[in-house]
């Protein structure tokens, strides 16, 4: 199950898309990607049993759309790569040379992108970032099928692929980018898995990475058994042996999730793997607030889009709800490891997730480049916790320059930072991620978990201010 949702931008005409949904459909309305057009003219869906794709809306921008033209234009906020940076206090490191040097961030998708490279190369010029010290596919569980743009499914992953590689750059723009394609594509239960274990497993054992960062996964009650989850977790325990950290978003849909069909919501509350693993850095999402300077105007937020009709008319052609949310919640398969033994209140006797949060929103996209056959090359504001993830794994980078190796597993530092209040957490305390949506004819709502002091089960321990964030975590990295 894809992670990422983007809408492409047209010049002139206030004209948003979908682009990549969540999985190869979703439950209720939200299953039919749509073309919504602005200017009072009414959105036309798609027949349900066509797979969610790419949606053509014409000419696209030839510059990245700025905050102000998308609040104009389609009344939701998008930020640029330098936005991002500034919001998280990183421009201060980067004085101090710390860019992510002498470290490999490894990005798992199915299929990837055929133009990737070149894409990276447009997004670098427009934000005038350095080009990474080099960006490399492998393709390490067996041969990926040609790039075929009238498959919705690859042109889905090529957007996922696009959003990694952008966004963990952005972060850490002196990384070294390690792009692992697999020939599957991963949806509900195990499909796809056993070859992203094969190429995470191939990535570790050779000692390729630092970091890994998914934008993947399946709920937890798609597998037919928890013993079904043994095999899919043997590169996590290697990651843990060999001191490689792995990151994961924890789902876009809230509380809920969707079933083995892709296309109906559980409507109780649910989790999802990898992110429940506790081997496994979940990352939630929250909404940033910026000014164009990419100052905040008011705290972090959960992200929840749900009842946001900006949101889905753009997405959906109509006004909601939809289930558009940081996943959060309490593991089935997993106990509490002993990590989180300090937020016991919150997460119960079981793993609770996420276990931090980086921005997702829809309401503050941000922006990509892409040209991949099937859509029109430009740029796509593009949201959802496939954002969050890249963007947690390059801040997880640019730690581990500064300690001078791989950090490993990070989770037991994350909550001695926050038992210890540490300057570069940032606590988020409004919102929730209750979602609702409309299926078999009738409205749920799928009850979720609201932000609090400390730990949540919306955005974990909060965000980071990666200027004291991560020294702070290079420095107890030391010392585990």
């Amino acid at each position: 199950m894809r992670l990422v949702r983007t809408f492409s931008v047209a010049a002139g005409a206030a004209v948003l898309t979908i682009a990549a949904l969540a999985s190869a459909g979703t439950a209720g309305s939200a299953g039919t990607p749509v073309t919504a057009a602005g200017n009072g003219a009414a959105a036309t869906p798609r027949a349900a049993t066509v797979a969610t794709g790419v949606v053509d809306a014409g000419r696209h921008s030839s510059v990245p759309p700025t905050t102000s033209f998308c609040e104009q234009r389609y009344h939701l906020a998008c930020y640029q790569a330098g936005q991002i940076q500034t919001a998280y206090d990183l421009p201060a490191l980067y004085d101090e040379g710390v860019e992510g040097q002498g470290t490999t961030i490894a990005i798992v998708d199915p299929f990837g992108s055929p133009t990737i490279q070149h894409d990276l190369t447009v997004f670098d010029h427009a934000f005038a970032l350095p080009a990474p010290p080099w960006l490399k596919v492998i393709q390490p569980a067996g041969r990926v099928p040609a790039y075929n743009p009238a498959s919705a499914d690859m042109a889905g992953w090529a957007d996922e692929t696009t959003l990694d590689v952008e966004y963990t750059h952005t972060i850490a723009p002196r990384a070294a980018i390690l792009l692992v394609e697999t020939p599957v594509s991963e949806t509900e239960g195990v499909t796809g898995f056993p070859q992203i274990v094969r190429a995470e497993n191939y990535v570790i054992n050779h000692g390729l990475a630092d970091v890994i960062s998914q934008s993947f996964g399946a709920t937890e009650q798609t597998f037919p058994a928890r013993a079904a989850l043994t095999p899919l977790r043997s590169a996590f325990q290697n990651a843990e042996a060999r001191h490689v950290t792995v990151v994961d978003a924890s789902g876009d849909a809230g509380a809920a999730d969707v079933k083995l069909d892709g296309s109906t919501y559980y409507l109780s509350p649910v989790t999802s793997f990898p992110a429940d693993d506790p081997l496994v850095t979940a990352v939630g999402g929250t909404q940033l607030h910026l000014n164009a300077a990419g100052r905040r105007t008011s705290p972090d937020t959960v992200w929840n889009d749900t009842d946001n009709r900006a949101v889905n008319k753009y997405l959906f052609g109509h006004a909601g709800p939809d289930p558009l949310a940081s996943g959060g919640g309490r593991s089935t398969f997993f106990i509490r490891p002993a990590y989180q033994d300090g937020v016991a209140n919150v997460a119960g006797g079981r793993r609770g997730v996420p276990d931090i949060s980086m921005s997702a929103a829809c309401n503050g996209a941000v922006d990509t480049y892409s040209s991949f056959a099937g859509q029109p090359a430009g740029w796509y504001p593009t949201c959802g916790t496939s954002a969050a993830a890249p963007q947690f794994a390059g801040v997880v980078a640019l730690a581990d320059q500064v300690a001078g190796h791989a950090l490993g597993l990070i989770n037991p530092m994350l909550y001695q930072l926050e038992a210890e209040h540490a300057r570069g957490l940032v606590d988020v305390t409004s919102g929730a991620n209750t979602v609702s949506l409309t299926q078999g004819g009738k409205l749920h709502t799928v009850p979720g978990y609201r932000a609090r002091a400390g730990y949540d089960l919306a955005t974990g321990i909060g965000t980071v201010d990666g200027k004291y964030f991560v020294p702070e975590l290079a420095a107890l990295g030391r010392f585990w």
